[in-house]
């Protein structure tokens, strides 16, 4: 049976494309909760300009109020050498450096060029290697691109070999606004696997289009090691257009549970949480394990 970690992102991608922000007292109830659900790797922040994110504005704060319980990393979104300065000072366990697959997407969401962004994480993957921090890197937008379309495969699995050459400590692939099909979950992974061995896959999808989890499921057959997800399945991207919510966090390990894989992640807590943060964001849940209930039932 395959084995996966979940990892929540929640307190990052679910809520940096909400028109509510959330005090920063909030933000780390989520992620207490996270931790009492039983996650045990938690995008908690982001290292971006205040002004381009401002939900995220408060990342120094939030970890400096974190619960540290022994087992819980800690990761950071990092986009430049400035975002990896401010990860450090605050004791983040990991950083995510994000490369964006297409010129476009790249310079509306970091403001550089896709061999810009190569150059970045080149550098910010050799300075986090000598702090000690776990280092993963996605490549965004893999699966399509809202701006210039179809995304070829061939130039994902380049972009992969490409970053492969800092050595990192995992390769995430994400549909950044969820256009991806298992298909394209099949190849890439496999692509990925061959270009690069040994290193840890991770993939990132969303449900805009109701293939989030279809894919995940994919991925798990295809030597994924990690997958994220974000309790209530909130979250989106800001700078792309009608790019929704992350896979829920509690309907995916309800379907990893009922696939026989245990992740020892409680899904009542998981559904109680996600009512508490739409309450919070007067947002809907868009999960729907917290509707219909879990199966079997319990007694």
């Amino acid at each position: 049976m395959a084995k996966v970690e979940v990892i929540e992102v929640g307190p990052r991608d679910g809520l940096q494309n909400e028109s509510a922000i959330l005090p920063t007292a909030d933000k780390v109830r989520l992620i207490e909760r996270s931790i009492e659900a039983g996650l045990r790797r938690i995008e908690a922040v982001s290292f971006v300009h205040p002004k381009r994110v401002p939900q995220m504005a408060d990342a120094e704060a939030v970890m400096e109020r974190v619960p540290r319980p022994d087992g819980v990393k800690y990761a950071g979104l990092v986009l430049n050498q400035r975002g990896l300065d401010r990860a450090l000072a605050t004791a983040v366990d990991e950083v995510n450096v994000v490369v964006v697959a297409t010129d476009e997407f790249s310079q509306r969401n970091q403001g550089c060029s896709v061999e810009e962004g190569l150059r970045n994480w080149a550098q910010i993957a050799e300075d986090a290697r000598a702090a000690g921090l776990y280092r993963t890197v996605t490549i965004a937008a893999a699966f399509g691109c809202p701006f210039e379309g179809e995304v070829p495969t061939a130039k994902v699995l380049d972009l992969i070999r490409r970053v492969a050459e800092s050595a990192p400590d995992e390769i995430a692939i994400a549909d950044t606004i969820g256009v991806g099909v298992p298909a394209q979950v099949k190849t890439l992974l496999d692509g990925a696997a061959e270009i690069a061995p040994g290193i840890p896959l991770r993939c990132h999808f969303h449900n805009t289009r109701n293939t989030g989890y279809a894919n995940a499921l994919t991925a798990l057959d295809h030597g994924v090691s990690a997958l994220d997800a974000s309790t209530g399945g909130f979250g989106g991207c800001p700078f792309a257009p009608a790019a929704t919510g992350n896979i829920a966090t509690e309907d995916l390990v309800y379907a990893l549970d009922r696939t026989g894989i245990k992740t020892g992640i409680e899904m009542a807590t998981l559904t109680e949480t996600a009512t508490w943060l739409a309450d919070r964001l007067n947002s809907p849940v868009q999960a729907l394990l917290g509707r219909a209930g879990p199966f079997p039932t319990p007694n």
